[in-house]
C-alpha cells in the first residue's frame, strides 16, 4: 500500500472511527443506565429531540450550500488556461483548480453539514420546550407578548436567527471563493471584475442576509426588556420612546435596504448598492446609540422618577414574580422584653431545639468519635427533624461514607470488588451535650447502635457524595461490610441496583468505556455480577434531568423502613422573565418545584413535583411525562422530611431585602432597603429551627433569617419558611418597629466582647494555649421576645475534637455565659431549677438557705484563691463565676 494511502486510513482512523465507538460505547451505557433507573422514555425522548435536531440543521446546511454550490458550477467562463495564483515554479493552473471544486466543496459542505447537526443537537432543550410550551396568562407590560413566548418560543427563534446568520455568510463565502477558482471573479489592475452572472447570484444571497439581519433587529426589540438600565433591570423610558422604535423601524427598513441593495448589485449600479447599508447603519447609530443617550441625558435624567416609574413597577412586579416573592406574607412583630421563665417553660420544644452543635464542629467531632477507620469520612452535617421517643426533636445526621482516597491499599479489587460501599449513620439532638462537651448520639457505631426508636435496617451506602465510577458486586470476591474487634464481616449485594454483567458483550462495552481490561479478564466476575456506575448521587440525577439545577447541599434521611435516602433539592429555572433583575449568572426566574430521592443502597430515582403551579414544571412534564410523580404520592414517612431548601431562601432573601419595597418612589430612594447581616466577611446564612411561631399553637420545622436596614447594625426583620405540612413553602417576613432599637446580632456580638468576665475567660483560654472557636449567632423569636444564642467550643491545639464548653445567651441588655443553655437561662430568668442531669452538673443549689449559701461561698473563695496561687487562672475564673451565682442568689 502506498505511503500517502496508510496516512489517509490513519487519519480515517484517528478522527472518525474511533470517536465514533466511542460515542457509540458512551451512547449504549448510557441506555442501560436509563433503563436501569426505569427512564428509558426521558432517554428515547431526549434522542429523538437531539435527532431530529441534528438533522435539521445538518440537512439545511448540506442543502443550502449545496444547492449555491450546484448553482456556481452549472455556470461556465470563458477563461480556461489562466492561472489563478502563482509565479516561478509555483503555479496553480485554473483548468487543474476547476476540476477540484465539485469533490472539495461537496466535502467542505458535509464537514460544514456534520458541525451544524452536532450544534443542533445540543439545542435538544429549546426545541423540547418550544414543541411542549404552554400559555402563561400574564403577558409583558411593553410589547404585549405572553409570559410563555419569552420562555418557551424565544429561545428557539433566536437560536434559528443565530443559525441563519451563520449558514448565509457561510455559503456566501463558499460561493465567491468557487467562483472565483471557476472565473466568474477575477483581479485586474482596475479592480475586481464580477461576471453578470456572478453578481445576480451575490444579490440575491446579499437579500437573504438582509431578512436575517431584519430579524435579529426584531429580536431586539424583546431583548431590551431583558436589559440593564440605571436603576433597574428592563426597558426604562429612553428603550421605550428611542431603541424599541427604532428596532421596528429597522425590522422593517432593512429588507427594503437589502432588496435595493441586492438590486444595486444585480445591474451593478455599485452606488446604488452603497446607500442602502449606510442609511441603515446610520439609522441604527442615531436611533440606538445618539438619540437615546441625548434623551436619557436631557430629558430622562432631571425628572427621572416621574418618567421611569411606570417602568419600575414593571421591574418589582416581574422580579418578585421572577424569585416567588409575592408569596411573601409580610406581618408585624411588636416586640418587648417582657419574657418570663412561664414563657421559657411555656416553649419547652422550642427550647430544647436550639441549635448548639455548628456543622463544622460537629463534623470534626463525628470524625474523631465515629469514624472508626480511616477509609470511613463523613462529608457533610444535615439538619432534619425526628418523632425521637415520642418528642419532635431536631437533630443533626452525617453519613459514613466510604473514602477511596483514604483506603489502606489501592489496588483495582480493593477499589472495585471488595471496598463498595460506606456503612450506617451518626445521629444525634442538636442542643444536647455529655460533660465532657461531646455531642450525644441517638444512632452510632457500626453495627448502628440505636439509642431511640429510629433503627437502620439498611446502613450500606453504596450512593453517595464520595462514591466513586463504578463498583462491581456479586462477584467470586467477598465485599467488606464493616471491621470489629475479632475480624472483617462480609457481605453480598442484594439489590436490584446496576446492570448485570450476562454477557461477553457487555464486560467488552464496559472495559472499553471505563478504559481497564480487568473488567473483561478478571475471572472474579460471573454471569450474576452488576456493575453499579454513576454512584455519586449529584452526577446521578444529572444524569437523569439535566435541564435542572440542583441544590448543593443533599441531605439523608431515615425512611419509617428503616432504609437510608438522599433527597435533593431541584429548581427551574430561565433567564428569559422580562423586567426580572438577574442574578450574577444571568438566572431571573427560578422555583424550588422539584425534590428528587435517591435511594441509597439500590439508587432508585424518583422525581417529585412540589410546586405544580411553576410553568417551567408543567413544560417538563409534558416533555418527560413519565419522569416525575406528584409530591403527595411521596411515601408519608419521607414527605415529613421534605424542607425548605436554606439555599433558595438565601437567595430569596438576597431579593427581598430590597423588593420588599413595593411602592416605586420607595424603591427608587432605597428607603427601606435590608441587607442580611454579617458576623465576619461573611453574612449570616438561614438556619433550621423547631419553634412556635407567633400565632401559632404548635411548634414546627421552619428555616429563619434576619435582616437588618442596610449599613445599619440593628434587626429589621425575620423571614421564616415553613417546612411542615400541610403549611410547607409558606414564607413570612416578621417586621420589627423602625421607631425603636432592637438589637442585631453584630450588636449582640460586640456586647458579649465587651462582657468583662466572657472577654476574661476568653483571654485566659487562649494564653493557655487552646482554640476558641464561637459558633454561629442564632436570633430566636420566642412569644414577642429575642433570644441570642451563641455556643463556645474549645480546641487543644493540634486536636481536630472541638467540645462545646460554653454557651453564651443574650437577652436585652443582659449577657450571660455558662455551661449549657439550661443554666444560661436560668441566670436570666431564674424561674425553675434545671432538670436533674443539669442540676448535676451545678455546683450551687441555687435553692438553698443563706446559711448554706455562705458556706458556699466560703468554700468557693477558698478554692479561688488557692488556684490564683498556682497559677490556674482558668480554674480561677471559672470559681469566680460560682461565687457570682451565689451572691446573686443571696442577694434575692
Amino acid at each position: 500500500m502506498p505511503k500517502k494511502n496508510r496516512i489517509i486510513l490513519i487519519f480515517i482512523a484517528f478522527f472518525v472511527i474511533i470517536p465514533f465507538l466511542s460515542s457509540l460505547v458512551g451512547f449504549y451505557t448510557d441506555w442501560l443506565f436509563f433503563v436501569e433507573t426505569g427512564f428509558s422514555s426521558v432517554f428515547t425522548t431526549t434522542l429523538y429531540a437531539k435527532t431530529g435536531a441534528a438533522l435539521f440543521f445538518g440537512v439545511l446546511m448540506f442543502v443550502f450550500a449545496l444547492v449555491n454550490l450546484f448553482i456556481v458550477n452549472r455556470a461556465s467562463f470563458p477563461l480556461p488556461g489562466m492561472f489563478i495564483v502563482g509565479g516561478g515554479n509555483f503555479r496553480i493552473n485554473r483548468d487543474d483548480a476547476v476540476r477540484l471544486v465539485k469533490p472539495l466543496a461537496i466535502l467542505v459542505t458535509a464537514v460544514l453539514a456534520l458541525f451544524a447537526g452536532n450544534w443542533g443537537a445540543m439545542q435538544w432543550q429549546e426545541v423540547l420546550l418550544f414543541t411542549n410550551r404552554v400559555t402563561v396568562g400574564t403577558v409583558d407590560p411593553v410589547i404585549g407578548k405572553d409570559i410563555g413566548f419569552y420562555l418557551f418560543s424565544l429561545p428557539l427563534i433566536e437560536m434559528l436567527n443565530a443559525f441563519a446568520g451563520f449558514l448565509v455568510p457561510v455559503t456566501t463565502a463558499m460561493v465567491v471563493a468557487a467562483y472565483y477558482v471557476r472565473g466568474g471573479i477575477s483581479l485586474t489592475e482596475r479592480g475586481a471584475a464580477i461576471d453578470e452572472k456572478v453578481r445576480r447570484h451575490l444579490a440575491v444571497l446579499v437579500g437573504v442576509f438582509a431578512c436575517v439581519i431584519a430579524a435579529g433587529f426584531y429580536l431586539d426589540s424583546f431583548g431590551l426588556l431583558l436589559s440593564r438600565n440605571g436603576a433597574f433591570h428592563g426597558a426604562g423610558y429612553a428603550d421605550v420612546h428611542a431603541r424599541l422604535l427604532t428596532f421596528r423601524l429597522l425590522t422593517f427598513l432593512t429588507p427594503l435596504a437589502g432588496a435595493m441593495l441586492a438590486v444595486g448589485i444585480w445591474k451593478g449600479a455599485w452606488r446604488m448598492a452603497l446607500v442602502p447599508p449606510i442609511i441603515v447603519i446610520a439609522v441604527y447609530g442615531l436611533g440606538i446609540r445618539v438619540y437615546p443617550g441625548l434623551l436619557q441625558k436631557f430629558k430622562v435624567a432631571p425628572n427621572e422618577l416621574a418618567l421611569e416609574t411606570p417602568y419600575i413597577e414593571n421591574n418589582l412586579r416581574f422580579t418578585r414574580l421572577g424569585y416567588d416573592l409575592d408569596k411573601i406574607e409580610t406581618v408585624p412583630f411588636d416586640v418587648d422584653l417582657k419574657l418570663s421563665a412561664t414563657d421559657i417553660t411555656n416553649n419547652d420544644a422550642t427550647i430544647k431545639n436550639i441549635r448548639l452543635w455548628d456543622h463544622a464542629p460537629l463534623l470534626k467531632t463525628y470524625s474523631q468519635l465515629q469514624q472508626i477507620r480511616t477509609y470511613y469520612k463523613f462529608f457533610d452535617v444535615d439538619n432534619d427533624r425526628y418523632l425521637v421517643n415520642g418528642n419532635y426533636t431536631q437533630v443533626m445526621l452525617s453519613p459514613r461514607e466510604l473514602s477511596y482516597a483514604d483506603l489502606p491499599s489501592k489496588n483495582w479489587i480493593n477499589e472495585r470488588l471488595i471496598f463498595t460501599h460506606g456503612n450506617g449513620i451518626t445521629f444525634g439532638p442538636v442542643s444536647r451535650i455529655s460533660k465532657e462537651g461531646l455531642p450525644e448520639f441517638f444512632v452510632k457505631d457500626i453495627p448502628a447502635v440505636s439509642l431511640a426508636d429510629i433503627k437502620v435496617s439498611k446502613p450500606e451506602i453504596y450512593f453517595g457524595e464520595l462514591s466513586n465510577e463504578y463498583v462491581i458486586v456479586k462477584t467470586k470476591v467477598p465485599e467488606f461490610s464493616y471491621p470489629t474487634a475479632s475480624g472483617n464481616i462480609n457481605t453480598t449485594y442484594a439489590g436490584t441496583g446496576g446492570v448485570a454483567l450476562d454477557s461477553l458483550l457487555k464486560k467488552a462495552l464496559f472495559a472499553a468505556w471505563f478504559k481497564t481490561e480487568k473488567i473483561l479478564l478478571s475471572s472474579d466476575i460471573t454471569a450474576e455480577s452488576r456493575i453499579i456506575y454513576n454512584r455519586n448521587i449529584n452526577e446521578r440525577v444529572r444524569a437523569i434531568a439535566p435541564f435542572l439545577r440542583f441544590d448543593g447541599d443533599p441531605y439523608m434521611v431515615v425512611d419509617e423502613k428503616g432504609r437510608l435516602k438522599w433527597i435533593i433539592d431541584a429548581y427551574t429555572y430561565s433567564n428569559r422573565l422580562p423586567y426580572s433583575k438577574p442574578l450574577q449568572v444571568g438566572i431571573n426566574y427560578m422555583r424550588n418545584s422539584v425534590k428528587a430521592v435517591v435511594d441509597a443502597y439500590d439508587g432508585t430515582l424518583t422525581f417529585y413535583i412540589s410546586d405544580p403551579h411553576d410553568v417551567l414544571a408543567q413544560v417538563y412534564g409534558r416533555m418527560f411525562p413519565d419522569l416525575f410523580k406528584p409530591l403527595a404520592v411521596m411515601p408519608a414517612g419521607l414527605r415529613k422530611h421534605v424542607r425548605y431548601p436554606h439555599q433558595f431562601l438565601q437567595l430569596q432573601a438576597a431579593m427581598f431585602a430590597a423588593y420588599h419595597m413595593t411602592d416605586p418612589k420607595v424603591f427608587y430612594n432605597k428607603e427601606n432597603l435590608w441587607e442580611i447581616p454579617s458576623l465576619g466577611d461573611k453574612p449570616m446564612e438561614p438556619y433550621y429551627t423547631i419553634m412556635k411561631l407567633p400565632g401559632e399553637k404548635v411548634e414546627e420545622y421552619i428555616l429563619l433569617l434576619p435582616f437588618t436596614p442596610s449599613k445599619r447594625d440593628n434587626l429589621a426583620a425575620w423571614l421564616t419558611a415553613r417546612c411542615d405540612e400541610p403549611n410547607y413553602g409558606k414564607i413570612r417576613a416578621y417586621t420589627f418597629p423602625r421607631d425603636r432599637l432592637i438589637y442585631g446580632p453584630k450588636q449582640i456580638d460586640a456586647r458579649i466582647n465587651q462582657d468583662s468576665f466572657i472577654s476574661q475567660q476568653l483571654t485566659l483560654w487562649n494564653q493557655r494555649g487552646s482554640e476558641v472557636i464561637r459558633g454561629s449567632m442564632l436570633v430566636i423569636p420566642i412569644e414577642k421576645s429575642l433570644l441570642y444564642v451563641q455556643p463556645l467550643f474549645l480546641a487543644a491545639d493540634k486536636s481536630a475534637l472541638p467540645e462545646l464548653k460554653r454557651v453564651i445567651v443574650a437577652f436585652g441588655d443582659q449577657v450571660v455565659m455558662e455551661e449549657n443553655l439550661e443554666l444560661a437561662l436560668q441566670r436570666l430568668f431564674g424561674g425553675k431549677s434545671a432538670p436533674a442531669a443539669v442540676a448535676k452538673a451545678a455546683t450551687v443549689d441555687m435553692k438553698g438557705s443563706q446559711s448554706t449559701l455562705a458556706k458556699e461561698a466560703m468554700s468557693i473563695y477558698e478554692r479561688a484563691t488557692k488556684l490564683q496561687r498556682q497559677g490556674d487562672w482558668a480554674g480561677y475564673g471559672e470559681e469566680l463565676r460560682k461565687l457570682e451565682q451565689v451572691l446573686k442568689q443571696m442577694a434575692k
